[in-house]
């Protein structure tokens, strides 16, 4: 029986025991009532007033009292901080979660891929294709980690996916001092997963060149991840043969083909280690199905609360407290008015 009493107080206020304080009241009104108040006039005697009929409560008195207790009364109630909450939803989530690591080196300038008719960077690619891979995952937590000369966490690891799509617009080219850390990338995502308790942990790790920055070793982080039990999926940016890289010539963009450079060896050796798998994509269409082939991923479902923002309304019941007092303030110096 207590506790719904209980929960539907911890709902509409944010510290319900303050409420206890309302007890309070009643006793303290009895206890004044009982003392009275200071006299106005004083008498040497009572036979003096003995001829009039016996003496009752003021209506004034009761009124402006009336007004005190309720101020008080809501003083107390805003101190609670009463407030509204939107609807408690549960959405079911997979128990896969997914670190996503992604090159910012200078070589994901390359201009190799097409997407209808127009030339598109690798960077671009690689963004776009992930944001689709999102929404297809509405339940997984995933992060974001972005890594060059070195590695940083770009997004925790969240539900909030619009949050996450953000985060991804905001990576750019040139952000961070350049390199291929790969082996920084991979420990980065492995340390978002190494404390979280979930049935299945990933890391898409993407990239287009050679490991050539960082103190980790892109095999030394494959044996963590392995130790840890996460997957690592890699893949593998860029056309073969040559990719054309965009150059400023007199103020006009131009193309300069450079060789392509990924470590394919040291990508398959990853993924096999950890129980995943390597993806060369070095085409529009071959970067979507890669990721299509990884939504595939089993995935266990557990119930997962999530709450949405209270709205405060204490502000109401602290404006009608004040209401209250002026109301008896105007009222005990004009129509309520008392002798001194």
């Amino acid at each position: 029986m207590l506790n719904p009493i209980a929960n539907f107080f911890q709902a509409y206020f944010a510290h319900p025991w303050v409420l206890l304080c309302l007890l309070l009241l009643p006793v303290l009104a009895l206890l004044k009532g009982r003392q009275g108040q200071l006299a106005a006039f004083v008498y040497s005697s009572l036979k003096l007033v003995g001829g009039f009929s016996s003496p009752t409560r003021s209506r004034a008195g009761q009124i402006l009292a009336a007004f005190r207790w309720l101020t008080l009364a809501t003083l107390i109630v805003t101190l609670a901080q009463p407030r509204l909450s939107q609807s408690e939803t549960k959405i079911t989530a997979s128990g896969v979660d997914i670190v996503v690591a992604i090159d910012l080196s200078g070589s994901m300038e390359s201009e190799d891929f097409e997407v209808r008719g127009e030339r598109v960077n690798r960077l671009n690619m690689a963004k776009a294709v992930l944001e689709r891979f999102i929404q297809k995952r509405p339940n997984d937590r995933i992060g974001l980690v972005a890594f060059s000369g070195k590695a940083y966490i770009a997004c925790p690891l969240t539900l909030d996916h619009d949050f996450l799509n953000q985060n991804i617009e905001r990576l750019q080219l040139h952000m961070i001092e350049d390199g291929t850390a790969i082996g920084s990338g991979l420990t980065a995502g492995l340390n978002r997963l190494s404390e979280l308790k979930s049935r299945s942990k990933i890391v898409i790790l993407m990239t287009d060149g050679q490991n050539n920055a960082g103190k980790i070793q892109p095999l030394t982080a494959a044996e963590a991840a392995q130790g840890l039990g996460v997957k690592v999926y890699t893949i593998g940016i860029g056309t073969r043969g040559q990719a054309p890289m965009p150059v400023n010539f007199f103020g006009q963009k131009r193309y300069q083909m450079v060789p392509v450079d990924i470590d394919e060896d040291t990508l398959t050796k990853i993924a096999d280690k950890t129980g995943g798998k390597y993806y060369r994509a070095d085409n529009a269409e071959r970067f979507q199905q890669i990721y299509a082939e990884i939504d595939k991923l089993e995935k266990t479902e557990a119930e997962v609360k999530k709450f949405t923002h209270f709205r405060e309304r204490f502000q109401i019941v602290l404006a009608l407290g004040v209401t209250l007092l002026m109301v008896e303030l105007v009222l005990a110096n004009t129509a309520l008015r008392r002798l001194p």
